[in-house]
């Protein structure tokens, strides 16, 4: 790809400035991305199909993971990250459960597909992480279902023998690194999810899971172990500054005070969250305690990083009828950026990525200069992007991915086959 290299400003320095007919801002993180999901979109949103809830829908995705070969993996996968390009993302952290074929049989190649994912993500010019998530059960005294069962390692130490093999093939790429992930506490026993948090520890790496995303979450989490899941990790010790917890939706005052205190992450996905019904967290109060702000596109159900940033504030304000309710504009640039690399073990790179707008965009058009943080985070669109670059790699030029025609017609054509 074509070379054109930038720096971003210092901290002294405002994160958006005009230059020209541009406005320039640091490229943007999704920490959580279940990329082969894209897949549903519109898919899922008529009550004929049944998905009138997160248990529903979980299976009508459980039935597109069924039917997917690693070529359809693939060219779901690097559509969705192009299309993520395409609204100012430059880092996706992969949060990956999908690992073996069909009735659950490991591939010859243990890591076939999550390395179809990063080489999904390298085609689209994107850094990515890798979050080799663990996922050992259907649930709580629950039966493993059809397409589920590719999901499920036979025990914790394959999903680390995976993880250390993924860790040393991919050590001297400069734009792939690897994670791990308790996929839940309802897929993950503790004693497991223990054994994966003390190894991301060791590795100095970030450690995600979902947590609290749902209610049912939290009856079938207290049934099993007599606490509602952060508390229960919190208790355990594995809550940290390198925890990164995916929704935390339904958190009472106590484990805001404990989430707060480690200064853990909250990865909020509120696209895929209102699409799924799951309610939304106390984001004022997990704040003012201490925790972290990131952002995910999670499901793909859409692709705005804009707003996932500032529907962050925006969905606060209509539970509290009130306006300037959780953070400001410069706070949830911030969030988008600096921070979502850091959870996802980018914090060293955040700056060398880079997204010009259009400036004269009807979204951004009249901008005040001394507020650019708020005109890009509660106005700008996909529309406006111009330009982005990853590591000094053009990938996005004119608003369209250097890859568009190509990633769309696979795309196309394996959308076809698999659903019709």
């Amino acid at each position: 790809m074509a070379k054109r290299r930038r720096s971003v400003a210092e901290n002294d320095e405002p994160m958006v400035r005009r230059e020209g007919a541009h406005l320039v801002m640091p490229g943007m993180a999704t920490v959580h991305s279940h990329a082969f999901q894209r897949g549903l979109r519109g898919r899922t949103q008529r009550r004929s199909t049944r998905a009138g809830t997160f248990w529903t829908w979980r299976g009508l995705m459980f039935a597109l993971a069924d039917r997917l070969t690693p070529e359809d993996l693939f060219n779901i996968s690097r559509f969705a990250f192009v299309e993520l390009a395409m609204s100012g993302v430059t880092a996706v952290g992969e949060f990956h459960y999908i690992h073996h074929d069909r009735g659950g049989h490991p591939y010859a190649e243990r890591t076939l597909l999550a390395d179809t994912v990063i080489r999904a993500a390298r085609e689209a010019g994107l850094r990515i992480t890798l979050i080799r998530a663990a996922y050992l059960r259907a649930g709580y005294q629950q039966e493993v279902v059809a397409g589920q069962d590719r999901f499920i390692d036979a025990d914790v130490d394959d999903a680390l023998a995976d993880t250390e093999t993924l860790r040393k093939r991919y050590a001297a790429d400069p734009l792939v690194r690897i994670a791990v992930a308790a996929h839940s506490i309802r897929a993950v026993p503790l004693p497991q999810v223990h054994t994966l948090a003390d190894y991301a520890r060791a590795q100095q790496m970030p450690f995600h899971m979902h947590v609290a995303e749902q209610r049912r979450e939290l009856a079938e989490c207290e049934s099993e172990y007599g606490l509602p899941p952060v508390a229960l990790l919190a208790e355990h010790g594995i809550l940290g500054d390198r925890f990164v917890g995916i929704h935390a939706t339904h958190l009472n005052e106590r484990e805001i005070a404990a989430y707060g205190a480690a200064r853990a992450f909250v990865g909020l996905c509120r696209t895929t969250e209102r699409d799924l019904g799951d309610g939304a967290p106390d984001l004022p109060g997990l704040l003012r305690a201490g925790a972290r702000l990131c952002f995910g596109v999670d499901s793909h159900a859409g692709s705005d990083a804009f707003e996932e940033a500032r529907a962050a504030e925006l969905d606060m304000r209509v539970q509290a009828e009130a306006r300037h309710v959780a953070a400001e504009a410069p706070a949830l640039l911030a969030a988008a950026t600096r921070a979502g690399y850091a959870a996802i073990g980018w914090e060293d790179a955040w700056r060398d990525d880079v997204v010009l707008l259009n400036a004269a965009d009807p979204s951004l058009a009249g901008a005040d200069d001394e507020r650019l943080d708020d005109a890009v985070i509660f106005g700008a669109t996909p529309r406006a992007v111009e330009r982005v670059t990853v590591a000094g790699d053009i990938i996005v030029e004119h608003g369209r991915h250097v890859r568009y025609d190509e990633a769309l017609e696979a795309f196309t054509k394996t959308m076809h086959s698999i659903l019709g």
